[in-house]
């Protein structure tokens, strides 16, 4: 039978009606499922990632309602997918994205993606921005990123890339944001990175890159913000830098560039920061600088900059930070700066700079910290620096300054912190302390101050620091009220010549130290002095107190250190832990004064027998009472181990504890292993954990150690970076570096300079801890062992506090929260004449290449003069004169640190100051 044409098209119309009402597979909805079910998602964040039951019959795409997937107007194509901040983890096969081919925007960001970045997203040729940031990709970056054409954005922050730098990248003409800092990327910038185009922002900081930095960056004339520092480059800046004319934000910081800072610098007209401190930089500061005339923030700090500040800073109308310190400059400093008109933050403490301070200085800008220590500055304090009352920081130690305070000290609300110490100042204390409402820490000692301390101090209701030590004509009585200050911490006012009674104590929660030796002191000391329990060193000597000391100071749990020698204190010694453990030099000079640690009272016998008796009985009741509840607290331990909480510090991300603790591969194999183990966090950021089980009673005064711990910053400190804990364990994070430590190196044969560097590197960061630490933070195990060493031979001071740690965790000093920072002095004195000792032991095996072990055999069987020959020879120095002396200045501060009485060895502030003339 023969079909008609007509019939046949009407079929053919149908059928083909038919194919085009069928739906089509959801293939981006299933590829999406697919990407799902590679991953963990441990908070359900993709719940609603689920096809639904019913076929769709339209041409919708079903993921187009899904969270983080983006369609276009009509849910025909998806064009973006946003899987940031999730906490997504796994590794990402790459399989599904070959049917995104529409995507412009994809975001992997602030997850915990891990292992190698798929090569086939580099097939989403319409991709304008690419996140992978803060993840744990690792191994080379992969081939194939110049296929993205239209990419704009590439932002591979904080991973675990190593390898080079993908030149590559350089062939996409459309991008403007490039970052991959804060991996593991090495070898140099490839020079290729010159060649885009419109390039606006590129971050390499973080890495560990080297070489030399190539000069075609400086083609980069569309780039407004550059950072390349904390890598360890060779050389210097090049030229070239200065042809980037749309430059705004440069930082290149330790970096270990050296040589002379390029004048062409001075080039960028619109550079508004600039950042190239702790380098090796020399030389003089450009004058060509003068032609920054945008320039708001200027840091060169920590350099070996020699010279004056120039004259033309004058130029510089826009500036508010200057940061100089640390450097070998010198000179006065120009009546320019002083002239400057935003200028709100001055830092040029460590240099060598003398004469006067500019008179107007603080008139024309909002001055809010100003800090020149340690200088050679002299004459008057210039009476403007709080003209305008934004000053809260005035820090002006070690210098030569005469006359008397300025007036505006009565009347600067703002201040907060003021350190005069070791200056020439004269007068009376002319502060009033009504007026300094946030006033928190005054230094005024080792000046020769006049008229006694102020009557009014009790209104400075914040203050928690007061030191007018040696001021030796200061004179006046003790003001009736001082003890009543709430936040007061420490008090220190020997040496004055202060007369009259001690006033008696009223809410004095806050007081750790009270130091008033060398006055002229009378009466007894008051009773009340008893109820300040967070009291733990009280020294009175050389005075003229009568009476008996307060019975009640003998219960005293928070009490190390009670010194009333040479005054006329009669009767008994307290009896209690505290005094027992106290020296007789303590209490020597007071001839009616007996019982332990001096001679025993008369007739005191049988008191020691019953008092004997009786502290066994509590002694067997506390044990069994200790014993039923430990075994309470255990049984509680193995039920649960409470809820983790996570605490960050400056340079850590503010993770959850969860995303740290995910990070532990298992955190059941972490409670058995060592203490002390490497783990990679969510950001690809590789740190150290220390694991220590506390006492839940004892984690607040150990988390104030903690907390004191991570605030100690120094280039020759490693970081303590936060800390996660619940009531039964704490991990303690901190920097980990991948060099290895000076154990390991100290047989490699080492050139002097590098010794010398090592050495004066261990000595800045103990100086640190120990005099710009309040209170000091005893390192407590230095050994060669825990001095780790970074890419460019400097040394890091590593497991500084953590003994100080452990004995708060077993129970030796009292439970007192909020007065760890300065309660435990005479212990933390004790644990630093230790460091200082340990210090000369690895000053010993530094020189003899780790021979010198056992300081006292090796010294004491060998004259000393034979040991420096020996010394000598092994550091193949030869008769150069100049490096024999400073190896001969290096043994003597070995040989001084060494010695076995705590009061012939030198504070580490000495002993800077002899290697180097510097302070910590």
């Amino acid at each position: 039978m023969e079909i008609s044409p007509i019939l046949l098209c009407l079929n053919l119309i149908l059928v083909t009606s038919m194919i085009v009402t069928v739906p089509a597979a959801d293939v981006f909805s299933d590829a999406l499922i697919s990407l799902k079910s590679e991953l963990m998602d441990d908070y359900n964040t993709l719940d609603d990632w689920f096809l639904p039951s019913k076929n769709n019959p339209s041409v919708e795409i079903a993921a187009c309602s899904w969270s983080g997937v983006s369609c276009n107007n009509n849910s025909t194509i998806i064009i973006g997918l946003d899987l940031s901040r999730r906490g997504l983890a796994g590794e990402l096969s790459g399989k599904q994205f070959g049917v995104f081919v529409h995507l412009v925007s994809l975001n992997l960001s602030l997850n915990l993606f891990s292992g190698k970045l798929p090569v086939s997203i580099f097939n989403l040729t319409n991709l304008k921005s690419l996140d992978i940031s803060r993840n744990n990709f690792s191994g080379n970056f992969p081939h194939g990123v110049s296929g993205l054409k239209k990419l704009v954005v590439l932002d591979a922050l904080s991973n675990s890339f190593s390898g080079p730098l993908p030149a590559e990248v350089s062939q996409i003409e459309s991008l403007k944001v490039l970052n991959f800092a804060g991996s593991y990327f090495s070898g140099p910038i490839p020079s290729e990175f010159g060649n885009f185009k419109g390039l606006e922002f590129i971050h390499l900081a973080g890495n560990l890159l080297g070489g030399h930095i190539s000069p075609e960056l400086g083609k980069l004339q569309s780039v407004t913000h550059m950072e390349i520092g904390y890598n360890s480059y060779q050389g210097g800046i090049p030229w070239e830098i200065g042809n980037m004319s749309e430059l705004q934000y440069l930082d290149i910081a330790g970096a270990n560039l050296s040589g002379q800072i390029p004048k062409n610098i001075g080039n960028l007209a619109k550079l508004e920061s600039l950042f190239l401190f702790r380098n090796q930089f020399s030389g003089f500061i450009p004058s060509e600088f003068s032609k920054l005339v945008s320039l708001q923030s200027l840091d060169l700090s920590d350099n070996m900059i020699s010279g004056e500040i120039p004259e033309s800073f004058a130029e510089l109308k826009n500036l508010t930070f200057l940061s100089l310190f640390q450097n070998e400059m010198s000179g006065t400093i120009p009546q320019a700066i002083a002239d400057l008109p935003l200028l709100d933050t001055l830092l040029l403490w460590n240099n060598y700079f003398s004469g006067l301070l500019p008179k107007s200085l603080g008139i024309n800008s909002n001055l809010k910290l100003v800090d020149v220590s340690t200088n050679n500055f002299s004459g008057e304090i210039p009476p403007n620096l709080c003209a305008n009352g934004m000053l809260s920081k005035l820090i002006l130690f070690s210098n030569s300054f005469t006359g008397e305070l300025p007036l505006f000290l009565s009347n600067c609300s703002s201040l907060v912190r003021i350190r005069f110490e070791y200056n020439s100042l004269s007068g009376p204390i002319s502060f009033k302390f009504g007026s300094l409402s946030e006033i928190s820490y005054v230094d005024l000692s080792n000046n020769k101050l006049i008229g006694g301390i102020p009557e009014d101090i009790n209104q400075a209701s914040k203050l928690e620091y007061f030191n007018v030590s040696n001021n030796p004509e200061l004179g006046g009585k003790l003001p009736p009220k001082l003890w009543s200050l709430p936040l007061l911490s420490n008090f220190s006012a020997s040496s004055c010549g202060i007369s009259g009674n001690i006033p008696s104590f009223q809410s004095c929660k806050s007081l750790t130290v009270i130091e008033l030796s060398s006055n002229y002191l009378l009466g007894d000391m008051p009773e009340t002095i008893s109820d300040c329990q967070g009291l733990s060193i009280i020294d009175l000597s050389h005075n003229n107190l009568s009476g008996e000391i307060p019975e009640n100071l003998g219960h005293s749990t928070s009490l190390q250190l009670l010194n009333v020698s040479f005054n006329d204190i009669s009767g008994s010694i307290p009896r209690g832990k505290s005094f027992r453990l106290m020296d007789s030099s303590a209490f020597v000079g007071n001839s009616k004064l007996c019982g332990e640690p001096l001679e025993e009272c008369p007739n005191s016998k049988a008191i020691q027998a019953e008092f004997l008796w009786v502290l066994i009985l509590c002694v067997a009741i506390v044990f069994f009472i200790a014993l039923a509840v430990s075994g309470v607290y255990y049984i509680q331990k193995g039920r649960t181990k409470g809820h983790w909480k996570m605490i960050s510090f400056t340079g850590l991300p503010n993770f959850t504890a969860n995303d740290v603790l995910k990070s532990f591969s298992s955190p059941e194999f972490m409670e058995t292993a060592s203490p002390v183990c490497k783990v990679t966090l969510p950001t690809g950021i590789t740190v150290s954990v220390k694991k220590i089980e506390w006492d839940p009673q004892r984690m607040e005064i150990m988390e104030e150690f903690i907390i004191q711990m991570g605030n100690a910053r120094h280039k020759n400190l490693t970081r303590v970076l936060g800390y996660c804990y619940n009531k039964d364990l704490v991990y303690v994070l901190y920097d980990y570096l991948p060099n290895g430590n000076l154990a390991e190196k100290i047989l490699a044969q080492q050139d002097w300079a590098s010794k010398y560097k090592i050495v004066l590197g261990i000595a800045k960061g103990l100086c640190f801890l120990h005099h710009d630490c309040y209170p000091a933070i005893p390192h407590g195990d230095l050994r060669t062992g825990n001095i780790v060493l970074d890419e460019s031979m400097e040394p890091q001071l590593t497991e500084f506090g953590f003994r100080f740690l452990m004995l708060l965790n077993k129970g030796s000093f009292p439970l007192t929260p909020s007065k760890l920072q300065s309660g435990q002095e005479a212990s933390i004195k004790e644990e630093m004449y230790a460091d200082i000792y340990n210090f000369g032991k690895v000053i010993l095996e530094i020189l003899t290449n780790g021979r010198i072990k056992d300081v006292t055999k090796s010294i004491q069987s060998k004259a000393i003069e034979d040991l420096l020959e020996e010394i000598c020879s092994e550091n193949e120095i030869g008769e150069q004169v100049y490096l024999r002396k400073e190896i001969s200045l290096v043994l003597e501060v070995a040989l001084l640190s060494t010695r076995s009485r705590p009061s012939e060895q030198p504070s580490m502030k000495d002993v800077l100051n002899r290697l180097s003339g510097l302070n910590c």
